[in-house]
């Protein structure tokens, strides 16, 4: 086999064990998630169309992995946040809220949860990055959604893959609850949809619509060094600019929002809050909201210190989700990740401009 081919074998479709145990993964496991200017990782002639940022050629034209999280403080920290390319942050019933990370390739990504049940606005964003969706039960509308709608949908609740690709950490369970336990990782996902039977690749002209530049901070922005999202009394999210980085440090309760699998803090470049009619769903007894994201509304999008007034557009369940300056421009972002907070109208947003970072 010529070595090319055998490269790209093993960056994909590698199945090696691994402990199921999250905190220390084992020697097998640590060896695959090498980083990124490892001899294996060496060639890399693609553009991953969700970052801008350079990728395996072999991994461009994937359907991307979105991955269900939960977001309860008794469910941190969260693993695999760090290396997802788009964050996606939305509430939930009760003033909680539930985060949709999206990976282009998951090579590398090492272990990612807590995995937690999707709701039917989640199933608008995959459809729209024609993802594939994993996540831990459904609420009864989501059920019925992602049957009629045709979402490829891994369900560790509802189907053959809890201990094959998802598992349950003792640890989790003993000191968080058996609802929080929840796991898979990047190389389960390898070995699994290398023998799966769905899709796994966009289809022939399938482009994604977003643009990305080096510098991707607003012109005619304003200065935010510290910008708080506040979702609910339960919930605010705080993204403090970084000078040095040129990147956006993200906080939650009260701390740093630390990834558990790397123990460092997830930072973005591109920070976008959307905001939507939002709204409990009729007859759900449980209190579940309805979010409206198809249509178009008014957001605010961050980079490089400065943030800006835009709009976000998407036309149906499938179509893409994508973002202009209030002039129709399009929106450029700056090359690198980007965290999606989706919010009410009445969601309070402040912006602080002096900067303490260094």
């Amino acid at each position: 086999m010529p070595l090319l081919l055998v490269l790209l074998f093993s960056i994909f479709f590698c199945g090696c064990g691994e402990k199921k145990e999250i905190a220390q993964p084992s020697p097998s496991e640590k060896e695959a998630d090498q980083p990124a200017d490892s001899p294996a990782r060496a060639q890399k002639n693609g553009v991953n169309v969700l970052t801008g940022l350079p990728i395996a050629e072999s991994a461009v034209k994937n359907r991307p992995v979105a991955v269900m999280l939960n977001n309860l403080k008794a469910a941190q920290p969260q693993f695999g946040v760090s290396k997802a390319d788009i964050i996606y942050e939305i509430p939930a019933e009760g003033g909680i809220t539930r985060m949709l990370a999206v990976f282009q390739s998951v090579d590398g990504v090492g272990n990612i949860g807590s995995v937690r049940s999707t709701r039917s606005y989640y199933l608008d964003l995959v459809q729209g990055l024609d993802a594939i969706l994993l996540h831990a039960g459904a609420s009864p509308s989501a059920y019925k959604d992602i049957k009629s709608r045709g979402v490829t949908a891994l369900d560790c609740v509802k189907g053959p893959y809890e201990g094959s690709l998802y598992w349950r950490d003792k640890n989790r369970i003993k000191k968080a609850g058996y609802e929080h336990s929840v796991f898979t990782s990047g190389k389960r996902l390898e070995k699994l949809f290398s023998a799966a039977v769905f899709r796994k690749a966009h289809q022939d002209g399938y482009q994604y619509v977003m643009r990305f530049a080096g510098n991707g901070t607003p012109a005619s922005g304003t200065p935010a060094s510290t910008i708080r999202v506040k979702f609910s009394n339960y919930k605010t999210g705080v993204f403090t600019y970084e000078a040095r980085t040129g990147k956006y440090n993200v906080s939650q309760y009260g701390a740093p929002y630390v990834d558990g699998g790397t123990g460092k803090q997830v930072s973005v470049s591109n920070v976008l809050i959307l905001r939507t009619k939002i709204s409990i769903l009729p007859g759900d007894t449980a209190g579940r909201l309805q979010v409206d994201l198809i249509g178009s509304g008014k957001g605010s999008f961050a980079c490089g210190g400065k943030i800006v007034d835009i709009l976000w557009h998407k036309p149906s369940y499938a179509g893409q989700l994508s973002y202009t300056l209030m002039d129709g421009t399009p929106l450029i972002l700056e090359r690198g990740s980007s965290y999606v907070n989706i919010v009410g109208f009445a969601a309070p947003v402040t912006v602080e401009e002096a900067s303490h970072a260094s």
